[in-house]
């Protein structure tokens, strides 16, 4: 009887227990947990519902007060907020791969060998690759299209330099273009050899080019923005900022996320061209769960590797060259005006000293509170020491390590060794902005964001040049790598309050590593791997 009693006390016991207890989604528990919240605590558990965490703590607390049907052991590994790459072109990305990649290639001879074995058997009306990058070349000078007349007379060939500025086309795309050896366009090069075209094209002239080029078709678009989500989720990017779309894409994607086929969360900075502007300036900031709209992405110059950055001074390399403005300093200001009076915020891509101080110079002058609007400048690549006080106001430096330990084996032969100390200066931009977002570019740089960690607290490459760090200086502290990774990416996008940290209330977007980023020794950064990510709690990659 003492026995039954007994049994009938523990059942009650148990489900009263049980009662008393919260049913989520989902409990994580045996983990390292990152929260990255405003105090950088640590936990070992949480419990998310509804698509957000619901609370944050210790094995025993959540174990206590929740249940789920779903629990995941973590096993004691780190666990981090979903990464944020506050640079990139999403959709380019997807694009590339169907593609020739010439990303690596150590010769013209291998650029044309890749071309030629990727479109072999293939019937097609243009030829498009991308990646070359002459710097890497031991021959280190533009190409020619000889070769590309020679081996496709008939067919558009345009293969796209590895930062998106320079374009090497053959003698049939330039036909039409319309591009002869008198074309002149400001804001970019038709490049000449003893008065004949070479092929090359640097920043405004490609968009001739592009004009006559078949586009993407809608299925072709589809299957791109799906490829870069798969590549992205499996290296731990839970959102990811777009740096130029046109409307046509923007609501693509829209229609993907309604119908459940794209998940990955994106802040589209929509390209700075009439048609967008007069659309989305008009119709207000665009935001849902995966999507924000809410920003305009100008070019004011080219890049550094093509010599289209504008420059103060002269290319150390190329006496008399000071490179380009894409949009000149008025237009800048006339553009800033404009989306001052909009709701929009102002992205604008400066890589060289000159278009740097022309965009701080124009951000100031239209923009009173500039720590509401949150205006970028995305790159902020060689910034005169002396600039860096425009920052104060409120204005964010959109960065990307890796673009520092790609350009350290040539950029002082561009630069000069006295203007090295404004070049790639993170350090120096985060103590005048008190914010740093992290971005890759990709892809222009590889999408791994275990490079991005890498670079930033080294300034080396992955064997270790140079010795000490490339400007040692300017090396962030793996804590501010990660900040700008995750919450400072997060504010930069007005989306401080959803994402960016582990926190009660905002969406359960996280990843699980192999690996302690915090902790683990440098030279093991770079090779960590994403075990698992999710987005809203959901799994959306599994490395298994």
């Amino acid at each position: 009887m003492k026995l039954l009693k007994y049994i009938s006390f523990s059942l009650v016991s148990i489900l009263l227990s049980c009662e008393s207890k919260k049913e989520v989604d989902l409990i994580v528990t045996n983990a390292k947990v990152y929260t990255v919240d405003e105090g950088f605590q640590m936990a070992t558990a949480f419990a998310v519902s509804n698509g957000r965490f619901v609370v944050i703590g210790t094995d025993d607390e959540i174990q206590k007060g929740y249940s789920s049907n779903l629990i995941v052991n973590a096993d004691q590994k780190p666990i981090y907020p979903g990464f944020i790459d506050a640079h990139c072109h999403f959709y380019g990305l997807g694009l590339n791969q169907q593609i020739v990649d010439l990303v690596g290639t150590k010769s013209f001879d291998e650029v044309i060998e890749r071309v030629v074995n990727f479109y072999k058997g293939k019937e097609v009306s243009v030829i498009r690759g991308r990646g070359w990058d002459q710097n890497d070349w031991e021959l280190k000078k533009f190409p020619t299209k000889d070769r590309l007349d020679e081996l496709f007379p008939d067919i558009p060939v345009a293969l796209e330099r590895v930062d998106g500025h320079a374009y090497l086309v053959n003698q049939k795309a330039l036909d039409m273009a319309g591009i002869t050896s008198k074309t002149i366009l400001s804001g970019g090069s038709v490049e000449l050899e003893n008065g004949n075209l070479t092929g090359v094209l640097v920043d405004t002239p490609m968009a001739l080019v592009d004009a006559v080029l078949p586009s993407p078709t809608r299925e072709e678009s589809k299957e791109a923005l799906k490829k870069a989500e798969a590549i992205s989720f499996s290296y731990g990017l839970t959102t990811v900022n777009d740096a130029g779309l046109n409307k046509a894409t923007i609501e693509l994607i829209e229609g993907l996320h309604q119908s459940g086929d794209l998940k990955m969360r994106i802040y589209a900075m929509v390209s700075n061209n009439q048609e967008n502007l007069d659309y989305y300036l008009n119709r207000g900031i665009v935001e849902t769960d995966r999507l924000y709209v809410g920003s305009v992405k100008v070019y004011a110059d080219g890049a550094l590797g093509s010599r289209g950055a504008a420059l103060k001074r002269p290319y150390s390399d190329k006496p008399g060259h000071y490179g380009a403005m894409i949009t000149t300093e008025e237009e800048l200001m006339e553009l800033a005006d404009r989306i001052a009076k909009s709701d929009y915020q102002m992205n604008t891509h400066a890589i060289g000293d000159s278009a740097n101080v022309a965009v701080l110079r124009a951000y100031t002058k239209a923009v009173d509170d500039l720590k509401s609007r949150r205006w970028k400048v995305e790159h902020a690549q060689i910034t005169s020491p002396i600039d860096f006080s425009y920052y104060e106001k409120g204005i964010i430096p959109s960065v990307q390590p890796t673009h520092a330990t790609s350009d350290m084996y040539w950029a002082e032969e561009r630069l000069g060794s006295d203007r090295m100390s404004g070049a790639y200066p993170f350090k120096s931009l985060l103590e005048a902005s008190g914010t740093l977002p992290l971005g890759t570019d990709f892809p222009v740089e590889q999408v791994n964001p275990f490079l991005t960690f890498y670079a930033a607290v080294t300034r080396q490459d992955q064997v270790g040049y140079p010795k000490g760090g490339f400007t040692p200086d300017q090396k962030l502290t793996r804590k501010e790598t990660l900040k700008g990774m995750t919450i400072w990416a997060a504010y930069s996008n007005f989306q401080e309050d959803e994402r960016g940290s582990i926190e009660v209330g905002k969406t359960a977007d996280f990843i699980i590593l192999d690996r302690d980023l915090m902790e683990v020794e440098v030279s093991e950064i770079p090779k960590s791997n994403v075990l698992s990510t999710y987005l809203n709690g959901e799994l959306v990659y599994s490395k298994e």
